[in-house]
């Protein structure tokens, strides 16, 4: 199979390029090799290396700055997916897309499936949203995968942050009041080459994300009790748990925002992601970095 992957240098685009089958071909492109705003470049892309399936795992993902440059923001969260899919139609290839769980509002206090209505309450989310429509509309084959609070022994993400800041500080004080389902970028990868070999093909939105619910205070905690176990000498600061609105952000955070992962599960048997059990080699691979 040969895949075109965008966003090839974020950790979910670096993860999926480790586990890609070894007889499979990959274009590995990122801002600096295609600019997926530009229409006319994407499907020339597409023409010239005639792809069975894109990966659009590139995203405008500076939620607060999204706030100040909304029009950034919808050319890579929007436009940009219409390019992608339109390309793929043209050249009968499947089309993936990765959105998230920000085009929620935050307010439900159950698991959201793909049927829930959305209600993003940010730029970001806005233009998320604004991508899976343009995904649709442009292509109506395409695969939109929502997901949620990704991390990876790659990029930047919310457990290299707190690693960081434990070599820093003696105390951190991390957020309680906002709930979500961490993903292993890994696991997500790894869903992704599985859904381009199911027959036929899905269609439509999948949510895909960790098994068990945590707020950021209970995730840090996860994150210091891996290190522990891995190092030793590890010392873990002394976390504090406090409210959302004693973090202000430009952009709001949903408070509820765990995805309902079984429509994936009962349709291909594709569990969640076990974040906790991923933890513990990604903290392990970052502090020995």
């Amino acid at each position: 199979m040969r895949i075109l992957l965008t966003g090839s240098k974020g950790q979910l685009g670096r993860c999926i390029k480790d586990r890609l089958p070894e007889d499979w071909e990959l274009i590995a492109a990122d801002s600096a090799t295609l600019d997926i705003t530009d229409a006319e470049a994407v499907l020339n892309m597409a023409h010239n290396f005639q792809p069975d399936a894109i990966i659009n795992a590139a995203a405008y993902t500076a939620v607060d700055k999204a706030q100040s440059e909304p029009e950034k923001a919808f050319a890579v969260n929007g436009r940009a997916v219409h390019n992608l899919a339109a390309a793929a139609r043209a050249v009968q290839a499947k089309f993936i897309h990765i959105s998230t769980d920000y085009v929620f509002d935050g307010h439900s206090k159950v698991p959201y499936s793909e049927t829930a209505a959305p209600a993003p309450q940010s730029v970001y989310g806005q233009s998320k949203l604004a991508g899976e429509l343009l995904a649709l509309a442009a292509n109506p084959e395409s695969l939109i995968m929502r997901t949620a609070w990704v991390f990876s022994e790659y990029g930047s993400n919310f457990v290299k942050t707190m690693l960081a800041a434990a070599a820093e500080r003696d105390e951190l004080y991390v957020v309680d009041d906002q709930t979500g389902c961490p993903t292993y970028a890994g696991d997500l990868a790894q869903t992704i080459i599985d859904m381009l070999c199911k027959q036929p093909f899905p269609r439509g939105i999948y949510h895909y994300g960790g098994s068990r619910s945590a707020s950021w205070h209970a995730f840090a905690q996860a994150v210091f009790q891996a290190a522990q176990q891995h190092h030793a000498g590890f010392n873990s600061p002394r976390l504090h748990a406090i409210a959302g609105s004693d973090y202000p952000t430009p952009a709001p955070r949903p408070a509820y925002s765990v995805l309902d992962c079984n429509k994936i599960q009962s349709e291909f048997g594709i569990g969640a992601s076990d974040w906790q059990k991923a933890l513990g080699g990604v903290v392990a691979k970052i502090l020995s970095a």
